[in-house]
């Protein structure tokens, strides 16, 4: 059924704008849609989209536990300017601890398996209880943010997880989305204007350097085109995407 909504949405939504492909996946997919943020600027315009059409989707986040202030500070703005309520879900105490026991508070640093292994602790298996039951994925992925990403479709099956994934703004630019946040006055985080295009925890997220690319300041001690911390990305570490259905970018 969902290989069906893939191929049948697909052609639909690639002409529409960000609001119309929302509506149309919620109008169209039934049971729970879940969108997750990580307050992010195309996140922030996903969900103003959401909340302003008053549409049946669930907003959620993960808290890692190492977010920047900044970050927690939007997350409370964004409730204030919506009067919505995001929840989250949390890291589980005994495997962090476990992880902290053997390779220390910041052991993420020595080695790429030690990262990995603190993104499946803090935002893999969260995701995975966020996303139970859901029948569709919501992201904020864009296909220029990374050479990894830039195969990703609007609307798409992720097998592993039995849902649909949809991307609406896949084939959005950076500047598209930033005109909208400042056109609508949606909340941003400031650590933006500093630098910091592509925000996730506080130890492993840097300002950019003149001519780097939008994610070279995630986790910028590894190799650039493997950067993922494991929400979008197969047992393989590659980001995982469905074939392009007919008819889509």
């Amino acid at each position: 059924m969902k290989t069906s909504i893939v191929e049948t949405l697909a052609p639909r939504l690639a002409p529409l704008d960000l609001d119309h492909r929302l509506k149309l996946t919620r109008e169209v997919i039934p049971g729970r849609i879940v969108f997750t943020t990580s307050f992010g600027i195309e996140d922030q315009l996903v969900t103003h989209s959401i909340f302003t059409q008053g549409l049946e989707i669930d907003v959620v986040t993960i808290d890692t536990g190492r977010l920047f202030e900044e970050t927690i500070a939007l997350w409370e703005k964004t409730e204030a300017r919506y009067a919505r309520r995001i929840h989250a879900a949390y890291p589980q105490a005994l495997p962090l601890a476990d992880y902290v026991a053997e390779h220390g508070v910041n052991g993420f640093y020595r080695s790429v398996e030690n990262r990995k292994a603190c993104c499946h602790i803090r935002k893999v298996e969260p995701l995975s209880r966020l996303l139970a039951g859901a029948s569709a994925w919501v992201t904020g992925l864009r296909a220029d943010q990374s050479q990894a990403r830039e195969g990703v479709h609007l609307i798409e099956s992720d097998a592993e997880r039995r849902l649909v994934k949809l991307n609406p703004l896949a084939d959005y630019t950076r500047e598209s989305i930033a005109a909208a946040t400042e056109e609508f006055s949606v909340p941003v985080n400031e650590l933006h204007e500093k630098g910091f295009l592509s925000i996730g925890c506080a130890p492993c997220t840097r300002a950019l350097e003149p001519g780097e690319s939008e994610r070279a300041g995630r986790w910028w001690w590894e190799e650039d085109e493997k950067k993922e911390c494991g929400l979008h990305v197969g047992p393989d570490g590659r980001l995982t995407r469905g074939a392009a259905p007919e008819g889509s970018q």
